[in-house]
């Protein structure tokens, strides 16, 4: 990955400690790079312990050390919270980003109810401890950003993914919520509304090409999403430049949805 998003004068994340799940699938290798890269540390999670070695072996060896890799799954709260527990017992979370989703996709009447509860336990639940973790060092230096990761979806348009859509309308209605209610000690939250990404989460989908015409029709911008473009975007979330912007999401889909 060439290091376009460093500014080599000032790193502007250094010092800085990133919780970030799901750190290994879709976008988030490219992200994971750029925020090492940036100066912060990163402590990355991610069930899927194959996409985890692959992201291992794209670190530059001299940013290796700022890496801590883990796999959990978020469904397991327990496996989740004693491992956050560890790594404030070190050193408080100055960045969170809640990332990690799954999507499975079908009718509605053809979830169960516990199939619908482990959708939210891990697009959801797992948000809630992450950031409920890192909130007691954030709150003492007076200083913290929070990102979710929302989606498109919510602007409606898609079948057969309600408890996906109902996770991420979930993490936005908590984004406006905790900027309201953490603002007071310098703690920013915001969303980010990724657009249709081509990413492993395009599987789903029956009809490749179709879905690749439906998506280009749909953008203003006549070009698929980069790596690059969610990039830019968590960078300056998390940077000292967005002190000022919170309770807000940012709609980072080649002009798809307009707010």
């Amino acid at each position: 990955m060439t290091n376009i998003y460093t500014n080599k004068s000032s790193k502007q994340l250094t010092g800085r400690k990133v919780l970030y799940t799901g750190a290994s699938g879709g976008l988030g290798i490219d992200t994971t790079i750029a925020l090492l890269e940036n100066g912060a540390e990163v402590i990355a999670i991610d069930r899927d312990q194959l996409k985890n070695e692959q992201l291992r072996s794209q670190i530059p060896v001299h940013l290796s050390e700022k890496l801590t890799l883990a796999a959990i799954d978020l469904s397991d709260t327990s496996a989740l919270q004693s491992f956050l527990d560890d790594i404030i017992s070190i050193a408080p979370i100055d960045i969170v980003i809640n990332n990690a989703a799954i999507y499975p996709s079908k009718p509605f009447e053809e979830f169960t109810l516990e199939e619908q509860r482990h959708i939210h336990c891990v697009n959801v639940e797992a948000a809630l401890i992450c950031t409920k973790a890192a909130l007691d060092g954030m709150r003492a230096q007076e200083w913290g950003r929070i990102i979710n990761i929302t989606s498109i979806t919510l602007s409606g348009g898609w079948e057969n993914l309600t408890p996906y859509v109902q996770s991420k309308g979930a993490l936005m209605g908590l984004t406006r919520a905790w900027a309201r209610e953490f603002g007071k000690w310098g703690i920013t939250a915001n969303a980010i509304s990724p657009g249709a990404f081509p990413t492993d989460a395009e599987k789903i989908h029956p009809d490749p090409e179709g879905y690749q015409r439906f998506v280009l029709d749909h953008q203003s911008i006549k070009r698929r999403g980069k790596p690059e473009d969610i990039v830019a975007t968590i960078l300056f979330l998390a940077s000292e430049g967005a002190g000022f912007i919170s309770g807000q999401s940012i709609s980072v889909d080649g002009g798809w949805v307009m707010q």
